[in-house]
């Protein structure tokens, strides 16, 4: 009976498999969750105990198929926990976190499967398989040895202890950090402490305000150290508290505190790293990518590190000098953004110039959409009928060009409290040949969100960013494979960026750009000159974005270079000594996250692997500079990329999918020249 009323154990009736999520209410998940995980137990039961020889149908088709129901459920439960969460999703991710992660350890780690996988992989070659089926016997082999399989009992159970341990951290430090951003959100009532805002930022704080139940107005914080309000806020001390707020996430004391969350995290991390024989954490991660080695890693940062800073020390000296001459205090970093705004809009363009321009519903429709449409023929169509789960969702249906079906794409843009900050892309469904199912994808955001009737009006920034978490989309969307696990961006983590990073090369390109760049009251377009001195500025004031980027990096990394045994005491002392180590101490720079709040690395899935941005930069930007120099936006050139990138998703080594596009190996230089480090 409880099979038959729980809509998450329901087919849904609905388009693609959309869930029903009018009806699915908090209640439901822990059933879900348990009957998804005894579904998948009594499956993989039935596969490890298997007498017959083992076959890729009888052992990687049939794992392949073990938890479909599990990894339904999940995908609707981590939308929720992470874009609408609630203290009730909250009790169930708490209590859920260890348990799913020893549920997935039982099968990882049961040696009877272990040795079917093994025995396949070592007959990989000879069983007249396509490539996509022994590179899935290779994967799953590889990922079996990397999380333990080959280890003795007793350090099996201890491994499975410690990723225990850990889900429940990473789980509880997610949930301190968004209490403590909401917590420390700017509450002002004089409107002269906004001067500086324009009528759309006024606009979304008095409505996050309104969202409280306070009068006034709301200055919410974004994930990032540097909250986009300082470029605007006309008042010095405004602009250091609103960065302090965002500065001292997590590390106030009292019950929202990260450290000790974060300093246990790292702690676990490194013994279970040398229970699988390796040095520390970063090299047990970077075994598995790309990048080989944590070594790599660091030659890579180092290699940018000095020409960023020189772009730094470069562009403080003519800050000084704008503050200079208008008679303000020595810059400070909270002033930074809004000088760096001042000196660009004297020689290049103002910022505020071109907000009026990006008006969020031309910037989706006539730009993201449009760039699709120009490169992959897909075509959008607003589904109203379709309910999301949160009224601010929008679902659109995708088909391509001649009318063929290719999934549903749910864009959930604005900021509330609800939410986790930053932006991301997620899979409801993923898509496969093997179970039919077509691709279901989601882009979060985090807009502030304007009041009733007004225009939402992007930065230049939030319309970068939604042009980069779309190639994300895309990269879910149009990728065809076979088997589940290799679906859309079930890729390597340091490759997982590079569809998003050239994504990002539309919003700039003239077909695109003369596309959605019309004034919100206007209607007119954006004139050439400033279109131009828009486009001209590409590249250029890159020392501060870079450095702060490479900061956050170098922090991730020295966290899990730590071996067994290393004693962490202090976290901002630490921080201190990891910067100034790296070359990348700077007053004026913080990094992109610090300790306390870098949710990517103590909650997000990107430990020992936040440099995975930088590195797919690498390919990315001399892809990039191809699309450049053959005609731009062209359906023949998203043909390619789409046949060699985007379509293959985790199929294939990632190597043969940059080598394919490009036609060579990548080369380093169109990244150094694109961020100005040449």
């Amino acid at each position: 009976m409880a099979d038959v009323t729980n809509p998450l154990l329901e087919p849904s009736p609905l388009p693609y498999g959309l869930p029903l999520f009018a009806l699915i209410r908090a209640e439901h998940y822990p059933e879900a969750l348990e009957v998804g995980m005894r579904r998948q137990r009594e499956a993989v039961e039935a596969i490890a105990s298997d007498a017959a020889e083992p076959t890729f149908e009888n052992t990687m088709l049939a794992l392949e198929r073990s938890g479909a129901l599990l990894d339904q459920v999940l995908a609707v439960f981590e939308n929720a926990s992470s874009a609408d969460a609630s203290p009730e999703l909250d009790e169930i991710d708490t209590a859920f976190a260890p348990r799913l992660t020893a549920h997935a350890d039982a099968i990882v780690l049961d040696q009877r499967l272990f040795a079917r996988v093994h025995d396949l992989f070592v007959r990989r070659h000879a069983l007249g398989l396509e490539p996509d089926a022994v590179y899935l016997i290779e994967r799953a082999h590889h990922r079996a040895q990397l999380a333990g399989a080959g280890l003795d009992d007793a350090a099996r159970a201890e491994l499975s202890a410690l990723n225990e341990r850990l889900s429940t951290l990473t789980t509880a430090f997610q949930q301190l950090l968004l209490a403590d951003t909401n917590d420390l959100a700017l509450h002002l009532t004089d409107a002269v402490d906004l001067a500086g805002l324009d009528d759309g930022a006024r606009s979304a704080a008095r409505e996050a305000a309104s969202a409280r139940g306070l009068d006034g107005w709301l200055l919410t914080l974004v994930l990032p150290s540097m909250q986009p309000a300082l470029t605007d806020l006309t008042s010095a001390g405004m602009r250091d508290a609103l960065l302090e707020a965002s500065r001292s996430r997590g590390s106030r004391g009292g019950s929202h505190d990260t450290r000790e969350t974060l300093l246990e995290i790292v702690r676990l991390r490194a013994e279970r790293a040398a229970l699988l024989g390796f040095a520390n954490h970063a090299a047990a991660v970077t075994a598995g990518q790309t990048a080989g080695s944590p070594d790599a890693v660091a030659a890579l940062l180092e290699e940018l590190s000095g020409p960023a800073m020189r772009n730094v020390r470069r562009e403080h000296e003519r800050l000084v000098a704008v503050a200079e001459a208008s008679g303000e205090r020595t810059p400070t970093a909270a002033d930074w953004p809004r000088l760096s705004a001042r000196e660009r809009a004297a020689e290049s363009f103002d910022a505020a110039e071109v907000r009026p321009y990006l008006e969020f519903d031309r910037v989706l429709v006539d730009g993201v959409f449009h760039a699709a449409h120009l490169l992959y023929g897909l075509r959008f169509t607003a589904r109203p009928d379709l309910v999301g789960y949160h009224p601010d969702t929008r679902v659109h249906e995708v088909f391509e060009d001649d009318g063929t079906p290719v999934g549903l794409y749910l864009l959930d843009p604005y900021t509330r409290d609800s939410k986790r900050g930053g932006a991301w892309m997620s899979s409801l469904v993923e898509q496969s040949d093997l179970t039919g199912d077509l691709p279901i994808v989601v882009n979060n955001l985090n807009i502030p969100k304007p009041g009733a009737g007004e225009p939402t009006l992007l930065t230049f920034d939030e319309a970068e960013t939604l042009f980069h978490e779309f190639g994300h989309a895309l990269h879910g969307l149009l990728a065809r494979v076979r088997f589940p696990s290799q679906a859309g961006t079930r890729v390597f983590r340091d490759f997982v960026e590079l569809p998003s990073q050239v994504n990002e090369l539309w919003l700039i390109r003239p077909e695109v750009l003369a596309n959605f760049a019309v004034h919100h009251e206007t209607g007119e377009r954006m004139p050439q000159p400033l279109a131009e001195r828009l486009l001209a500025s590409t590249g250029t004031e890159t020392g501060f974005s870079t450095a702060e980027y490479l900061a956050a990096a170098a922090l991730d990394l020295a966290w899990h270079r730590l071996g067994a045994g290393d004693e962490v005491g202090d976290v901002a002392a630490f921080e201190a000594r990891a910067l100034e180590s790296a070359g990348l101490a700077h007053p004026l720079v913080p990094p992109r996250y610090g300790s306390s709040y870098f949710a990517h690395v103590f909650a997000g899935g990107y430990d020992a692997g936040y440099y995975s941005y930088i590195w797919s930069e690498v390919p990315g930007a001399d892809m990039m500079a191809w699309f450049e120099e053959h005609d731009g936006a062209t359906r023949a050139n998203g043909d390619r990329f789409r046949r060699e990138v985007l379509a293959p998703g985790g199929s294939r080594d990632p190597g043969i999918s940059i080598r394919a596009f490009l036609g060579r190996e990548p080369s380093i230089d169109a990244l150094l020249a694109r961020r100005g480090l040449t």
